[in-house]
């Protein structure tokens, strides 16, 4: 079997969350779904959450400005936290989506680079990682 490969490992680009709901609820839900207005459960939540996300765009840009975090997908890598190392600077990670850090990063780096990580949304980092910054996520 020596030429079986290790694919690399697929990244989500999702997060998986459970919400509880009434019956009734479900139920009318469940309708929509029956009558052809969505293809499942899933499509019509996916849908009433990006609506109501859309009714406050203006109320979350103006948080994310005042807070300065950066929106969307953001890649710290080995090189990234080694540049600030050397620099003598720390990173103050402020994040509303998907903040990533290297697997390649190890947890000494992460501690000597990253003062504070503040993620609204998910952060993917190592194991090891996350335990070194545990004091330093909010």
């Amino acid at each position: 079997m020596s030429n079986v490969r290790q694919l690399r490992e697929k990244t989500p680009d999702s997060e998986k969350i459970t919400i509880n709901l009434g019956y009734v609820d479900l139920g009318r839900i469940d309708l929509l779904v029956q009558e052809g207005f969505y293809s499942n459960r899933t499509d019509f939540i996916r849908t009433a959450i990006r609506n109501q996300l859309g009714t406050h765009t203006e109320a979350v840009s103006k948080s994310i400005e005042r807070h300065t975090m950066e929106l969307g997908l953001r890649d710290y890598t080995r090189a990234d936290l080694e540049s600030l190392q050397r620099a003598g600077e720390v990173l103050h990670v402020k994040v509303v989506g998907l903040a990533r850090i290297a697997p390649d990063v190890t947890p000494d780096l992460a501690v000597a680079a990253i003062g504070s990580i503040t993620v609204l949304g998910a952060l993917q980092a190592s194991k090891e990682v996350k335990a070194a910054l545990a004091d330093r996520i909010f």
